[in-house]
């Protein structure tokens, strides 16, 4: 079958340009057979990673028709009928697929990124189980098969940098670790044999850089080629820190304790005192609380500032399953 690849190229510090590269290929052939073929027969001065050609080593990882993916992994054929379900493209047309290097990453040449600070973020969670408080001379830190299950799915990553790639919190946030890191974070807090865990949830618990830099916008579960599922790990890693802390430890952590009291209180949030109980920590915040005067001001002015809360009509069903799902999340620890 006859496809155009549209390559996205660029040398260091220079505009990105955009080359296309006309193949005959089998719909079976991966995306990174097809830029093999181009670098072999056409054009020797493309650059792009690659190893294993497996979907073990991660290196292959690009975009590729505006998401990040495995050029390995990924067929023209499932490719091309992928994009031609979300694109008005004339019938008879040439199909084309499109590449570009990863974002959140500096550019060297072509497909190839400057990954430095991918790897420093990973660095920065300390991902290496720490036994050094535990010491027994002559004996190895067993576990379970429960407790190895635990490690499973976190031990999957294969640090290809696709969830880096698409992570938006990232993308605004320079601080931010990435879902990568706290992936491996989270890996190192379900280790039993870890004695850093109290440390460690106090370092993720910091600031924007840590888990609540998460914007939960789920890009870095649906592009994950081993299903790793970042964020979900992320949303443990809260959970974890919740358990341990209670609502006079920091506004993000008030901010979700609040959230969830009232709307199993009400059905959904009673704005008024979200912004008293989280901003203003119960009157106890005098800076917090006074930030919030302009907007008051504003809803008063423009009628927006109700004088009483009606709870939903649905409210007793909505109490009822947060305290399910709580209890649940409860007994899943104990087991």
């Amino acid at each position: 079958m006859q496809v155009v690849f549209k390559i996205v190229r660029q040398n260091q510090n220079s505009l990105p340009r955009v080359e296309s590269y006309p193949l005959d290929v089998e719909s079976s052939a991966t995306i990174l057979d097809c830029l093999n073929q181009i670098k072999w027969q056409q054009d020797g001065t493309l650059a792009f990673r690659k190893n294993c050609r497996n979907t073990i080593c991660g290196s292959c990882s690009m975009r590729i028709n505006g998401r990040s993916a495995l050029a390995c992994k990924e067929n023209v054929g499932s490719e091309i009928a992928r994009f031609s379900a979300s694109s008005a493209a004339a019938p008879n047309q040439i199909p084309e697929i499109t590449i570009a290097p990863m974002g959140n990453m500096p550019v060297i040449k072509d497909l190839v990124v400057d990954m430095q600070g991918f790897w420093a973020n990973l660095k920065a969670v300390d991902p290496y189980v720490s036994t050094a408080a535990r010491q027994v001379p002559e004996r190895e830190f067993l576990q379970t098969p429960a407790e190895r299950s635990q490690l499973d799915q976190t031990g999957n990553c294969i640090m290809c940098g696709a969830c880096y790639s698409e992570c938006n919190a990232r993308e605004v946030n320079p601080e931010f670790v990435g879902p990568h890191a706290l992936a491996k974070a989270y890996r190192m807090v379900a280790d039993s044999r870890d004695d850093r865990t109290a440390a460690r949830l106090e370092k993720y618990n910091q600031g924007t850089e840590g888990v609540w830099g998460c914007t939960r916008c789920y890009f870095c579960n649906s592009v994950c080629p081993m299903e790793v599922a970042p964020m979900d790990q992320i949303g443990k890693i809260k959970n974890e820190i919740l358990a341990r802390k209670d609502g006079q430890t920091g506004r993000s952590i008030r901010h979700r304790k609040v959230l969830i009291d009232l709307v199993k209180q009400g059905g959904w949030i009673d704005e008024r005192q979200f912004g008293l109980q989280v901003v203003g920590n119960n009157l106890k915040d005098l800076k917090g609380l006074m930030s919030l005067v302009p907007l008051g001001l504003r809803m008063l002015s423009h009628g927006k500032l109700p004088a009483k809360f009606e709870p939903s009509e649905g409210a007793k069903q909505v109490r009822s399953l947060i305290e399910s799902v709580q209890a649940f999340q409860t007994e899943s620890k104990r087991l």
